[in-house]
């Protein structure tokens, strides 16, 4: 299934799982608005956030109540400081206040993954190296953070176990060696790229030797990751990985590797603040 018509349907899914959790059977405490009560509601951010999560909140009201009507302040990607507002709703009050928690989980989790992607994206500003994120996702939501790398900047590794080979350690092992398993890669599917995860300059030469696309410098010291450079001298894409936070994010690049790897983009976020509050009501 291509992509794009993979994350429609983890839209639709995802929205009707959310509301089926949390919902159920029914909202009893909205049963204390009279039915007919019409209501505006907007929500805003409470600190500074890259927006995320547009087409799975607009697919949950949607499924909850088509009556409700989103009006947007802002897209995915755009930068928002503290107090802004990201949206407007109008609808029967108990159907904002049905889908209010569901929305707001998506919307604070999926914006805090392009926000802290856009972090760092800022932080490599100028050296020419892209920020990758790994599978290292919440459980349910690896589309939905992966889209979320990419609204803050960043690279999409690879989406799942299907769409790329990255040769661990544990494969090589099993394969009899980096040559071997390279090889073999190749013969199953041609057209994909063919990473290898290397720990010693042994194994990095061996990589080199059986031309991989690219090579993951697993846990090397800055100065083996310009010693790896020099060898590499541009035949395969370079990868570091391990030890990746704000603090050593701009001195890795510097080494002169061609991309970074980073878990924290995805699996240890900091929801985003966000409140929804009534406007009026008619």
């Amino acid at each position: 299934m291509h992509y794009q018509d993979a994350l429609a349907e983890e839209i639709r899914n995802s929205a009707a799982r959310l509301l089926a959790e949390d919902v159920g059977p029914g909202d009893i405490t909205a049963e204390l608005i009279p039915e007919k009560e019409w209501a505006r509601a907007r929500v805003i951010t409470r600190e500074p956030t890259v927006l995320c999560g547009v087409a799975w909140v607009d697919e949950l009201f949607r499924r909850l109540d088509a009556r409700v009507a989103l009006r947007w302040q802002a897209a995915d990607g755009d930068r928002l400081e503290a107090g802004a507002p990201l949206l407007e709703l109008e609808g029967p009050a108990r159907s904002l206040l049905t889908g209010e928690r569901a929305a707001l989980n998506l919307l604070q989790t999926l914006s805090a993954t392009a926000t802290r992607t856009r972090h760092y994206v800022d932080l490599l500003d100028g050296t020419g190296v892209g920020i990758l994120d790994t599978r290292k996702t919440l459980p349910g939501m690896r589309l939905a953070q992966k889209y979320a790398v990419t609204c803050g900047g960043g690279i999409n590794h690879r989406i799942g176990l299907h769409d790329a080979f990255l040769i661990k350690e544990n494969h090589i092992s099993a394969c009899g060696g980096i040559a071997a398993a390279v090889e073999a890669a190749r013969r199953i599917a041609r057209d994909l790229p063919v990473e290898v995860e290397v720990e010693t300059f042994e194994e990095l030469d061996q990589a080199l030797a059986a031309r991989a696309d690219i090579i993951m410098l697993d846990n090397f010291s800055l100065d083996d990751m310009r010693e790896a450079v020099r060898r590499n001298d541009g035949r395969a894409i370079l990868e570091a990985s391990g030890n990746v936070d704000e603090t050593t994010l701009k001195v890795i690049a510097e080494t002169g590797v061609d991309r970074i790897s980073s878990g924290a983009l995805t699996k240890d976020v900091k929801a985003i603040d966000l409140s929804m509050r009534f406007l009026e009501q008619a």
